[in-house]
């Protein structure tokens, strides 16, 4: 019975542990969400004193709801998860103080049993009352086995004692935590209902602007436009000077080594979030419209650099009208491209290494000061999610 109780015993203690390695890792994303979600609080309180109504404000304020609602599920798992190691160790505590209630009274019965084979009998008068020889040797090893097993179920009594005591303080400090993160999920969760009310009457005030956010959408469209253009006609000067001056070895195999580190690419800026995503995206606040991007918007608070995300070359510095400098830098059959710079400190036919700066990304002054990098990824002409490709954080 006890072996069996000891098997299930290990089984709930492998399942805490388990659930202890979950923990944690939960922990971790934890930490790294709220430190992403200060950055944001930080960033939007440089705009508090103005009456920022943009679009990119909209952004950042939706960035930090969904880290929130992000924040407020990992408490949820986290909760979950205490939860579930409670209930383990509630079965283990009951378990342990079974098995130490029978072995208690094992050990009293075993203590009554040898005071009654020995009649009260002291074990040395025990032995000398022998017979012969062969009844006073049998006595002792009776003896001998008695205190053996006396000994070894002392120390199982203790063993489980000890472990009982332990499973006791674990109970009682996950409840301790429970509590705590319940009451951090409670507030988490009056935050992002002051948000929530934020981001609707920034919506609300926006769309009154829709003539303004038209025009908006369609200068974005022109500056994606002039990017996609002036990449149709690198390609095209390439494969006219290719048919002379093939691509190097180096180049390709620059090219490869840049294709086998999809999802590990860092990221184009130091710090920064991304407020608008690749590809076919609903406007954020026009009804039945939606935006086509050909790469991602990454917004930083203040003063931000440019760095190139891999080892390439310049093949492109150019102006856009009304929207500062672009850099394209060539990977082998790979393309990227960092828009919206200003003080530019590379040119054509420079060899760049992994992280070197290319440009200050331009602080907009009607946005608080923040930065918005537009980053994108081409193989050749064909786009790609940027996302993908670069490190997760």
């Amino acid at each position: 019975m006890r072996r069996i109780s000891l098997i299930f015993i290990f089984l709930i203690a492998a399942g805490i542990s388990l659930a202890g390695q979950s923990r944690a890792e939960l922990e971790d994303l934890r930490k790294k969400n709220l430190q992403e979600i200060e950055y944001v609080d930080r960033m939007l309180k440089t705009t508090a004193t103005q009456k920022t109504e943009n679009l990119n404000e909209l952004r950042v304020i939706g960035k930090q709801l969904n880290l929130r609602e992000k924040l407020i599920n990992e408490y949820g798992k986290e909760i979950s998860l205490l939860e579930y190691r409670i209930s383990l160790n509630r079965l283990a505590t009951e378990m342990l103080e079974q098995d130490l209630g029978n072995l208690k009274k094992e050990y009293a019965n075993s203590i009554v049993s040898a005071f009654k084979a020995t009649k009260g009998t002291p074990a040395l008068a025990f032995i000398l009352s022998s017979a012969d020889f062969n009844q006073g040797y049998k006595r002792l090893k009776y003896i001998q086995q008695v205190s053996r097993y006396r000994r070894k179920e002392s120390e199982i009594i203790e063993t489980i004692y000890l472990e009982l005591q332990d499973t006791k303080e674990r109970l009682e400090k996950d409840r301790k935590n429970v509590n705590d993160l319940k009451n951090k999920e409670v507030r988490q969760k009056q935050i992002l209902s002051v948000e929530q009310n934020k981001k609707e009457k920034l919506v609300t005030t926006l769309s009154r602007k829709e003539k303004q956010l038209k025009q908006e959408l369609e200068e974005k469209r022109r500056i994606a436009r002039q990017v996609e253009n002036e990449i149709a006609r690198l390609i095209e000067e390439e494969r006219k000077r290719s048919s002379v001056t093939p691509m190097s070895n180096e180049m390709k195999l620059i090219g490869e080594s840049f294709g086998e580190n999809r999802s590990r690419l860092p990221w184009p800026v130091e710090k920064g979030i991304i407020t608008s995503h690749f590809g076919l995206q609903p406007h954020p606040v026009l009804k039945n419209v939606t935006e086509d991007n050909i790469g991602i918007e990454i917004t930083s608070g203040g003063q931000t650099q440019a760095k190139s995300v891999f080892k390439g070359e310049v093949v492109r510095v150019f102006a856009i009208s009304g929207a500062n400098m672009a850099v394209i830098l060539r990977h082998g059959k790979y393309l990227t491209v960092y828009q919206n710079l200003i003080n530019v400190r590379v040119k054509a036919g420079d060899s760049i290494s992994l992280g070197q700066v290319l440009g200050d990304v331009y602080p907009d002054s009607s946005n608080g000061g923040k930065s918005v990098l537009k980053f994108m990824i081409y193989e050749e002409k064909k786009k790609l999610d940027p996302e993908v490709w670069l490190l997760k954080k």
